[in-house]
């Protein structure tokens, strides 16, 4: 059998102020056998304003309790209203939060849904019911995380994947606690970044061939360091070198100082070790028409030329032969070349930034370095610290290499397990962070689950055994396969695991570094002896 319904009547109030208006009000509701829905009290000055909703018993007689509600003292005015300020308040501010394109999620102390909006309700695959004051743990969550923000544990940019009647969802999850006046905890929220969003806004804002500060990743007080100087010295105009070992982003961090020296120009890299003699020196500096055999009619502006009003970056400057070292002193000191040839001298507006792998003052007191050039070249020395030296930063790294690789495959989002962070944590990584990015992209393929484990973290011989079971060729194994025969295994369990992990064979070559046209070949010489497991 159904209750008869309550009913409620919503109230404005108006008093001149004084002690014990509230008091007074409740008193009578109670012996009117009426309950507070809602109590709001406004004082201003000499004028108290009261909301008040009443709710009353079936066949409550409300004109009764008005004309005894009008007996309060100092008592001036009262309104049957339509709405609460309350209501008013939570109805604006659930048309701001349904308005932001990131998943909104608060819970009370008690683990109640306080806040929830349009987006969140998407995700979470609750837009057909009602969720506010129902407890957490009743949405269809992978986990409970907001929780532990109840225990003052709150996390940032955990990525988490959904499946909904609505779809997969995949984002970031920021969760903070709520902490009233006195530091006690009352409640906390979840923000949740749509993982395609965040991927074409940060294509939008930083192009490829861009790279800045902003750009790098980690924490450590090794990295810190260099991100910290490198930036005070980023719109200076003298020369910069960088030291460290290879693979430890000296480019990256040289694109970073020109992005931020506010020069128009563009940043213009070569590597020195990467060409002979004769054609690092045509590069640099160019040459006139006819200045050599071969050379171009019209001749050819040179880098430093290039790069007018922007930034060349030497790199590998320890491998510049000695002749070669003595004109680029010249163009530190006069800011001017002479192309090849020529008799003419330009005249250049160029930062240069140098980097080397190597220990130049050891090269400079065995006569393979200038010493004069390596005065000048060592105004603002910067140093790259290796992987091993800021190991707390392996895990941002791995984040931040799976969330580009799989975004390019349009893969669902891998993690690692902790057994395989800790085993990244126990690598020397004498290729550092270079290193690093390969070891994550060969173990986000061989993987098959979202969660990468260790077995998949490989390490020189230890490749081959996890590539569907290969045996890594120790030396005494040599004679028992030709070198062909493992070459051709390893790439077509290559190629399987790659087809495996990727939507399609385009997707595939991308991740294996090949043309369409040649993974097709590769494909049809194997044949049925390409697994595809």
């Amino acid at each position: 059998m159904n209750q008869p319904r309550k009913s409620n009547l919503k109230l404005q109030l108006i008093f001149s102020d004084r002690v014990g208006i509230a008091a007074d009000v409740a008193t009578l509701m109670s012996e009117q056998r009426i309950n507070i829905a809602f109590f709001e009290m406004d004082v201003r000055g000499d004028r108290t304003t009261i909301y008040l909703e009443a709710e009353g018993t079936p066949g409550i007689d409300w004109k009764v309790f008005l004309d005894k509600l009008k007996t309060i003292p100092d008592l001036k005015e009262v309104f049957t209203i339509q709405t609460l300020p309350q209501e008013e308040r939570e109805k604006r501010l659930q048309v701001a939060l349904d308005s932001i394109s990131d998943g909104i999620l608060g819970i009370d102390n008690r683990g109640r849904v306080a806040i929830i909006n349009r987006v969140a309700r998407n995700i979470l695959g609750c837009d057909d019911r009602e969720v506010t004051g129902t407890n957490i743990r009743s949405l269809n969550r992978a986990d409970q995380k907001l929780e532990e923000c109840l225990s003052d544990r709150p996390f940032t940019n955990v990525k988490k994947n959904l499946i909904t009647p609505s779809g997969r969802f995949q984002f970031l999850a920021t969760g903070k606690t709520i902490k009233d006046s006195s530091g006690r905890i009352v409640g906390a929220v979840e923000i949740m970044k749509d993982m395609q969003e965040i991927k074409e806004l940060s294509t939008a804002v930083a192009p490829s061939n861009q790279f800045s500060f902003s750009d790098m990743i980690g924490r450590s007080p090794a990295i810190m360091e260099a991100i910290t100087f490198a930036q005070k010295i980023a719109r200076a105009d003298a020369v910069v070198s960088i030291y460290g070992e290879s693979g430890t982003g000296k480019e990256l961090f040289a694109s970073a100082i020109h992005s931020e020296s506010g020069r128009s120009g563009p940043f213009v890299p070569i590597n020195c070790a990467a060409l002979p003699e004769t054609l690092l020196e045509s590069e640099l500096f160019g040459y006139v028409g006819g200045a050599f055999s071969g050379a171009q009619k019209d001749g050819k502006a040179g880098l430093f030329e290039v790069a007018t009003d922007g930034t060349i970056f030497l790199d590998e400057i320890a491998e510049m032969p000695l002749s070669l070292q003595a004109k680029m002193l010249r163009v530190i000191q006069e800011k001017k070349v002479r192309r090849i040839g020529g008799s003419k001298e330009i005249p250049i507006n160029v930062r240069i930034i140098t980097a080397t792998n190597k220990n130049l003052a050891e090269m400079v007191d065995k006569q393979l370095f200038r010493e004069d050039l390596y005065y000048r070249i060592s105004v603002f020395p910067i140093y790259t610290p290796p992987l091993r030296e800021r190991k707390d930063d392996i895990p941002l790294l791995v984040e931040h290499f799976l969330f580009h690789l799989n975004s390019r495959l349009e893969k669902n989002w891998q993690s690692l397990s902790p057994e395989a962070v800790e085993k990244l944590r126990q690598h020397n990584w004498p290729g550092n962070i270079r290193e690093l990015k390969n070891v994550i992209e060969r173990a986000a393929i061989l993987s098959a689950t979202p969660m990468i484990e260790a077995e998949f973290i490989l390490f020189g011989k230890e490749v081959g055994k996890a590539i569907q079971g290969t045996k890594a060729e120790e030396a005494e194994d040599l004679g028992t396969i030709s070198l062909p025969a493992l070459v051709e295994r390893v790439e077509k369990q290559y190629i399987a695991a790659a087809l495996k992990q990727t939507r399609s064979k385009r997707q595939a070559a991308r991740l294996l570094g090949l043309t369409h046209t040649a993974l097709l070949n590769r494909m049809k010489k194997y044949g049925d002896n390409l697994e595809r497991n």
